[in-house]
């Protein structure tokens, strides 16, 4: 039994945006954007589930290219931040508040995308309840595809800390690789305006034979495994790709 805590509320809020936001560039979003509709085949109109759906960032894009999008999240920071952007651009996602182990609808979605990391950060059974209800929200031949970091290279190349600064402002993570769990446990330090905080978190990760068969298990057909650029996996790829046809 894992020992590890999550601290979402900690976590996902205006420090969380405040340091990924230099490298969350139009730029990235826009490759990331191509490479989701392209390997979802996505079309206007087509109805599209964003688990987890952050501030927006994808789902506003999808949404502007003709898809009809709902954003599922937990955090209210988030979907509120979500929806300012969505009504600056002019795009109508709709944005729910949710549980990605706990979806309402059946057989609804055209496809779903669970993005950057988003898919891992509860106990097993729940991850998979995660994939077993995202099968369900699926119409027949509906795909799911997954984006999270590539373990296989993570662990030649983990850093034990890193320091992410920002206007004299400061990140710290202490991290370490839970062996019998899969996961890498995190403690965050955030040195920002003259205040610490503190909080822990974690991400379960996989090698692609583990997840692959996790979404069989959960009732997906065929899973496909790519790179961030829409490459064949390798053993080097920055991120892992899965893409699970229903």
């Amino acid at each position: 039994m894992s020992t590890a805590t999550f601290d979402f509320e900690a976590l996902f809020d205006n420090d969380y945006l405040y340091f990924y936001e230099p490298n969350l560039t139009i730029e990235r979003t826009e490759r990331e954007v191509n490479l989701i509709w392209h390997l979802l085949n996505l079309k206007a109109g087509m109805d599209v589930l964003d688990l987890a759906c952050g501030h927006g960032r994808i789902a506003n894009q999808l949404q502007a290219r003709g898809c009809q999008v709902t954003g599922l999240d937990a955090t209210d920071f988030f979907l509120a931040k979500a929806r300012h952007d969505a009504e600056e651009q002019g795009v109508a996602v709709e944005y729910v508040k949710g549980d990605m182990r706990s979806l309402p609808w059946e057989e609804y979605f055209d496809h779903i995308l669970i993005w950057f990391t988003a898919f891992g950060y509860f106990e097993d059974n729940e991850n998979r309840q995660v994939l077993t209800e995202a099968c369900h929200a699926l119409k027949p031949g509906g795909k799911l595809i997954i984006d999270t970091m590539n373990l296989n290279r993570l662990l030649k190349t983990f850093l034990p800390a890193s320091i992410t600064e920002r206007n004299d402002n400061l990140m710290l993570d202490q991290s370490h690789y839970d062996v019998l769990n899969g996961r890498i446990c995190t403690e965050r330090t955030i040195i920002r305006d003259g205040k610490i905080r503190r909080m822990k978190f974690f991400v379960r990760l996989f090698t692609y034979p583990e997840l692959r068969d996790w979404l069989l298990q959960a009732g997906f057909s065929q899973v496909e495994g790519y790179g961030k650029e829409g490459e064949p996996l390798a053993l080097d790829s920055r991120r892992m790709v899965a893409v699970a046809t229903k």
